[in-house]
């Protein structure tokens, strides 16, 4: 009988397609990695990994194999889960994938989740939202926290959460404006932006755009850290969602400033896969996401 170990291995590859990254992220060396691997192919009667010097890709076989390992780990997952459950309690890592732009509002998340559910360890990983649909894809994440007009439906269960806004956060010195101000003004100051290929770049690039404004951008970063410090340093003014500053509070030194002219939301949704049986721990995490309602 194939070994949920075996499965393990097999999907790691597929996540890292590379054998000493997987082997790494199993905890075992490469060529025991490889000569499991190549065991499991013994024993199916097929080739599930397409090989030359380095790793190739899966084969037809392999890309099935996978996407059935996949499920019977799930399946696997959610049974410890539920045998933990029947004692009444909720237990077991829940991992999720979060825009940059919503991480403030998963910490409050995961707070009320800890609360309902001590034993349930979350972790919150950063990602694109591109990274998170296929993270929900191929099992490296459980849910995923990102744009609504960005995930698909199909076999997903999407959630809204709430409309994402956006505020200037500007250094004191650059502005004596106190109130709302326009995107063709904020186009004239310093900027330090999230990197291109973010979703909210993109957002922001396309408002720009839409205006015929040309934006003067001093730094890129993949967080809103760097940014936020940047403002607070007096170097430059940062775009940020309104719901971050509302969890960090005020700056000292830095101005918060909604905008207008168009005032903007997008919405930001929970998504998951839908699965039968469903994992305990995403049931109680959806349970606490509606009570936030």
């Amino acid at each position: 009988m194939i070994e949920l170990r075996d499965l393990q291995l097999l999907s790691a590859l597929a996540r890292h397609r590379h054998f000493a990254k997987a082997a790494e992220d199993c905890g075992i060396s490469q060529p025991a990695f490889s000569m499991r691997i190549r065991n499991l192919e013994e024993r199916l009667g097929v080739t599930i990994v397409r090989r030359a010097n380095r790793f190739q890709g899966l084969t037809e076989e392999g890309e099935m194999i996978v996407r059935r390992a996949r499920r019977i780990l799930g399946d696997a997952r959610a049974l410890e889960q539920e045998v933990v459950a029947i004692r009444g309690e909720i237990s077991g890592a829940l991992v999720l994938g979060v825009i940059p732009t919503a991480l403030a509002f998963t910490g409050r998340l995961v707070r009320r989740l800890h609360q309902a559910h001590p034993r349930i360890v979350a972790r919150i990983d950063s990602m694109s939202s591109t990274a998170i649909q296929q993270g929900l894809d191929d099992g490296t994440i459980d849910a995923g926290i990102t744009y609504g007009d960005s995930i698909g439906t199909d076999l997903r269960h999407v959630q809204p959460l709430y409309e994402e806004t956006y505020v200037l956060l500007v250094p004191d010195h650059m502005t004596d404006a106190t109130g709302p101000i326009p995107w063709a003004r904020v186009a004239e100051f310093p900027l330090c932006l999230l990197e291109p290929q973010m979703q909210n770049r993109r957002i922001l690039d396309r408002i720009f755009a839409e205006q015929g404004l040309h934006p003067r951008v001093v730094a890129e970063t993949s967080g809103f850290t760097a940014a936020m410090v940047m403002a607070r340093e007096g170097l430059a003014a940062a775009v940020v969602p309104r719901v971050l500053v509302r969890a960090l509070g005020a700056l000292e030194g830095c101005r918060v400033l909604p905008l207008v002219d168009p005032v903007v939301s997008k919405p930001i949704c929970m998504a998951t896969l839908q699965r039968d049986p469903e994992l305990p721990v995403l049931a109680a995490l959806r349970d606490v996401v509606t009570s936030l309602r």
